[in-house]
């Protein structure tokens, strides 16, 4: 089968016959389905079949992501648990398929939410993907940048970017990893829970996802031109507000279950890195919401100056209106009370002139010390 879907020059006709094999039609089938697909998809990695590559790449993008996750695991198994050091031969696919790492990434995401400790990405699979994403951050555009796209797009299936996804890793994280470490009661004893990965994960792990973080929020930066390309700035958000709302929820529900004067640290920084993705985000329209949906939003969390500066001030403008007098772009509006500073007249008045005062020597000044 591999071999076939190589040997086929028509791309259509690949695509359909794969769609055909594959596409989940509700049934008991559906298990022996997902099953050969993971075996070929897997294959494909191990002799690098672009073609299949790029055909599970287009499944991805149309499935529902409760197949998609499917998929990912598969492949996380076979790569990054089963084999020591066999991560490498997927980390290699980047070159050949850059589609499908895409597609891979934003299922990842979906499937490791950090939700608990089984849903802590393996850390080869982390040190892949912070590799790919910090070697070309517009990775996790590819999918965007390539589609036509909908100002409204279907629910239950994976999103167009993983910019979410892994903006959840990168705010979650230091609270998931101090979870994980928690001590927990045995017969009213404390006993420490041993991670996993012992050694050095803790620092490998938090400069991972730094890097990640880091890589983020350049490519939040550049979202807002090909957004204005696509003629979409303003209409449609790659970072949904519904999506950041389970994710401020769940922050807040970890700082809870964490005690705050043991966790302080890492609250902070989770809270941090939060506040500098919404700016980032809002900043560039790639999120479409509003300062008091903001402030609701944000109201529950533990103080943080960063966050308390960034809901401060208005966070969206209208796309493409003509900019008043004195209107200062979002990032640098004011905070509330302050209006826009008024424009300037374009000359000054000339100033009065004052009489020349004679110096007279020899005159004494009082001297008295400021206290």
């Amino acid at each position: 089968m591999c071999n076939y879907f190589q040997e086929q020059t028509k791309d259509s006709v690949r695509q359909i016959i794969f769609s055909s094999l594959f596409s989940p039609q509700g049934n008991k089938a559906d298990d022996s389905r997902m099953s050969l697909l993971g075996k070929l998809v897997s294959m494909a990695v191990a002799v690098c079949r672009i073609p299949v590559l790029e055909c599970a790449a287009s499944w991805l993008q149309r499935t529902p992501v409760v197949y998609c996750v499917r998929l990912a695991r598969a492949l996380v198994d076979d790569y990054c648990c089963l084999v020591p050091g066999s991560v490498q031969t997927l980390k290699q696919i980047l070159s050949a398929s850059p589609r499908f790492c895409c597609q891979f990434i934003t299922s990842v995401t979906a499937l490791y939410d950090l939700s608990s400790d089984d849903l802590i990405p393996p850390l080869d699979l982390l040190e892949m993907i912070v590799s790919w994403i910090f070697e070309d951050p517009r990775l996790i555009l590819i999918t965007f940048l390539n589609t036509p796209i909908a100002a409204n797009l279907p629910i239950g299936f994976l999103e167009l970017t993983p910019l979410t996804g892994l903006i959840r890793w990168c705010v979650k994280a230091p609270l998931a990893y101090k979870r994980k470490k928690k001590p927990s009661l045995s017969n009213g004893h404390v006993t420490p829970k041993v991670p996993k990965d012992s050694g050095g994960m803790d620092r490998d792990s938090h400069l991972l996802y730094s890097k990640l973080h880091l890589s983020v929020l350049q490519v939040l930066m550049v979202v807002q031109v090909h957004l204005t390309e696509k003629n979409l700035y303003g209409r449609l958000g790659l970072i949904l507000f519904d999506h950041m709302v389970p994710l401020v929820e769940e922050i807040n529900r970890l700082a809870d279950e964490l005690n705050p004067l043991n966790a302080s640290q890492e609250i902070e920084l989770s809270l941090d890195r939060l506040a500098q993705a919404l700016q980032v985000a809002m900043a560039s329209g790639a999120l479409l919401c509003t300062r008091d949906d903001l402030r609701t939003l944000c109201s529950r969390l533990p103080h943080n100056n960063l966050l308390q500066l960034v809901i401060s001030g208005p966070v969206q403008q209208t796309p493409h209106a003509a900019l008043p007098p004195g209107f200062y772009p979002h990032i640098h509006t004011p905070p509330l009370g302050y209006g826009a500073v008024p424009a300037h007249p374009a000359a000054h008045p000339a100033l009065p002139t004052h009489p020349g005062h004679t110096f007279i020597s020899g005159m004494t000044f009082p001297f008295r010390p400021i206290r």
